[in-house]
């Protein structure tokens, strides 16, 4: 499969480009900085080489680090409405995260001081590549570039404030997404992959994306009415059931541990956690 990552090159300078196994084959313009987002809505596929370095001499940043965009989507699974306690809607469930809490695969999950409540959630993120208003279910998959996995990390004593989540979602170090964006074209069966997240090794989630409540074109077809979506915005999809605030007795991240969310072939994201 195609993996499209970003990176810091090692003038530290930010890229995009393909991963071929320990080599980066970089795709952005040379002595600049260089976004996937602003390659996204052309054919990724043809573009020109513009260097390549050994995977060692690189540092991974979060798929797309500057989507304009971060639309998260709650309550998505069945079994997660039902261990929160909440009622099923007539609409998807959205709230949003900022660009500076994301991390990429491989850079620690950062818990702060003021809570001892940091949960995991693992997610599919799906990758706009090309915008638009009023995106109808039956055209949604010709704005998708492609998928990540996605852990959107939750302090859950600052998400129970109030009724909104965003206290508790956007935390700096909270973010992980990664390690690659794979084309949407390259994922034969999007709804029989699962989303897995394993805390320490232990499987805490396991769930068919096909299982979600509110599926990908109803998802971006609602996004799109009510903002306009451009190529680089993502919507994080929602977890399933398994969050460790609601097992008994409640199971949070804290340092040492690690924390992976695999989505089927479209690989698997890996972060230690770490104290602030």
């Amino acid at each position: 499969m195609t993996k499209y990552i970003s990176f810091t090159r090692p003038d530290g300078t930010s890229s995009f480009g393909r991963l071929e196994g320990e080599s980066v084959v970089d795709l952005g313009a040379v002595g600049a900085d260089a976004f996937l987002k602003d390659a996204l809505d052309g054919d990724l596929a043809a573009l020109a080489p513009t260097g390549t370095f050994a995977r060692a001499a690189v540092t991974l940043l979060p798929v797309v680090p500057n989507p304009g965009k971060i639309l998260c989507v709650g309550l998505n699974y069945a079994n997660h409405v039902a261990e929160t306690g909440r009622e099923q809607k007539e609409h998807p469930a959205i709230f949003t995260r900022w660009a500076d809490s994301l991390i990429a695969d491989g850079a620690p999950m950062v818990r702060p001081p003021e809570s001892e409540r940091f949960d995991y959630e693992g997610e599919l993120a799906v990758i706009i590549g090309k915008g638009g208003r009023r995106i109808a279910p039956e055209n949604a998959w010709d704005h998708v570039a492609g998928y990540a996995p996605f852990n959107d990390g939750s302090i859950r004593d600052w998400q129970r404030h109030n009724i909104q989540f965003t206290p508790g979602k956007t935390w700096p170090g909270t973010g992980g997404f990664g390690p690659a964006m794979i084309p949407a074209g390259e994922v034969a069966d999007l709804g029989a992959q699962r989303v897995q997240t394993r805390l320490n090794g232990e499987l805490v989630q396991d769930q068919p994306i096909a299982d979600m409540i509110w599926d990908i074109p109803t998802v971006i077809a609602y996004c799109s009415t009510f903002v306009e979506l451009q190529p680089g915005d993502v919507i994080a999809s929602g977890t399933p059931g398994g969050v460790g605030d609601k097992r008994k007795p409640a199971l949070y991240m804290k340092a040492g541990d690690t924390i992976e969310v695999s989505v089927g072939v479209i690989g698997t994201l890996r972060n230690p956690v770490i104290d602030e």
